[in-house]
């Protein structure tokens, strides 16, 4: 395919990356080559496959990174997640009076396309997650914990890009 038309794929995932890093995805793309890169890099799909084993599952990363944070009183695999607010996850937190402490309430929620994901992805939007509780910015002191929970975060984040642009673009891959 001429330059001229791979420029034509959106890559609205991928859309702060620079230019040349769009146009070796898009190539890829083109040859049908990022699924089976994909699939290659991360052959291994988790089987937390419900709200249970997810609670279970972020319960155990936070006590392993976070213990001393506020406790989370939901945990959820969310279907509208991605579709209603343009996003993988979601932290919410609701601070309430209550005489005169001030307490507040934490939920996670996890689009459900990271159901059938491979185990990484849902790893690292768990980390993402979890810092949240900690860091409710995406400034550097988030991203520092975001790495010191998970070391090849930025680069899980970027892999996990390509899968989702992926899944837009062919379907499944799994």
């Amino acid at each position: 395919m001429s330059p001229a038309k791979i420029h034509l794929i959106p890559l609205k995932y991928l859309s702060s990356y620079s230019l040349e890093v769009q146009d070796q995805i898009r190539s890829m793309i083109e040859q049908n080559t990022l699924g089976p890169f994909l699939l290659n890099k991360h052959p291994k799909i988790h089987k937390i496959n419900n709200d249970k084993m997810l609670r279970e599952y972020v319960m155990s990363l936070k006590k392993t990174h976070l213990r001393k944070s506020p406790p989370i009183s939901k945990i959820i695999y969310d279907k509208k997640i991605h579709v209603v607010n343009n996003a993988l996850g979601l932290h919410t937190y609701i601070s309430r009076v209550q005489g005169n402490k001030l307490k507040s309430k934490n939920e996670i929620r996890i689009s459900d396309i990271f159901k059938t994901s491979p185990a990484v992805f849902l790893e690292m939007i768990v980390v993402h997650e979890l810092a949240h509780i900690r860091v409710k910015a995406h400034d550097k002191a988030f991203y520092q914990l975001c790495q010191h929970m998970l070391p090849e975060y930025h680069q899980l984040e970027f892999e996990m890009r390509l899968y989702l642009t992926q899944l837009e673009l062919k379907g499944q891959i799994y």
